[in-house]
């Protein structure tokens, strides 16, 4: 398993997703009742009112729009033909999909749904930006510590050794890596300037590890030290994964 080191990128005011990371627009609830005017929906049609109202060209319908007639029912948004759509508009049912946009509701009803979706149940500004801007915004971003390739990086495999080399010069910060993976744990801007530190003695301690030893993990403590470094300068907290 690899494990990864990033930054709480949120921490800092100079991150340029910060504002489209915050900027939740979309939350998912159990239940949209009192919502459905916010909610997203799919229009289903249930198959035996196609069968009706295509009743003297059925297969045609069905092939035409590449449907299973033993199915129950079909979104009408799948439907090929807009001429088969518009006659079966009237037979469509709402099937809300449990997100609601929050764009037009107060702060206090925003703020409910949200805590009643939870964390992993919202949509943010930045969720709906393509790929290809996201990766060009990160690459001019200040925060983006690894070469402008974002804010994670590799520290390498569970099976490295560095952790053990680190222990065995005192280094108890890259020493614990493995720990902090497995918890998640937040470790703090000054735990940045104690990493910074290790790195520096590591550096050194390397040579005597030999030039295979160094050359494995040179690149890996000087991706630490840099994110080391930004982290302590901006007062952000970093962690590992």
């Amino acid at each position: 398993m690899g494990i990864s080191m990033a930054i709480c990128e949120l921490d800092c005011k100079d991150s340029l997703c910060k504002i489209g990371k915050e900027t939740v627009i979309k939350a998912r609830i159990p239940s949209v009742s009192g919502y459905e005017q916010y909610a997203d929906y799919d229009e289903v049609v249930a198959m035996s009112d196609a069968k009706k109202v295509f009743s003297a060209d059925l297969e045609q319908f069905l092939k035409k729009n590449r449907l299973d007639g033993e199915k129950e029912s079909f979104l009408l948004s799948k439907l090929k033909n807009p001429d088969d759509a518009e006659k079966l508009q009237p037979y469509a049912k709402k099937s809300y999909t449990g997100w609601v946009n929050l764009g037009e509701l107060s702060a206090d009803v925003k703020a409910k749904i949200i805590a009643e979706a939870g964390p992993d149940n919202l949509m943010t500004e930045w969720d709906t930006i393509p790929l290809t801007e996201t990766n060009e915004i990160c690459s001019k971003c200040p925060m983006s510590w690894d070469k402008g390739r974002g804010c994670i990086g590799a520290f390498g495999p569970d099976s490295s050794l560095l952790p053990s080399i680190a222990e065995k010069n005192g280094c108890t910060l890259v020493a614990n890596v493995m720990k902090y993976a497995e918890s998640g744990e937040k470790l703090t801007p000054q735990d940045a300037e104690k990493l910074s530190a290790e790195c520096k003695i590591l550096r050194e301690k390397l040579v005597d590890e030999g030039k295979a030893m160094a050359r494995r993990y040179s690149g890996v403590v000087d991706r630490l030290e840099t994110m080391a470094d930004l982290c302590a300068k901006t007062g952000t907290r970093f962690y590992f994964i």
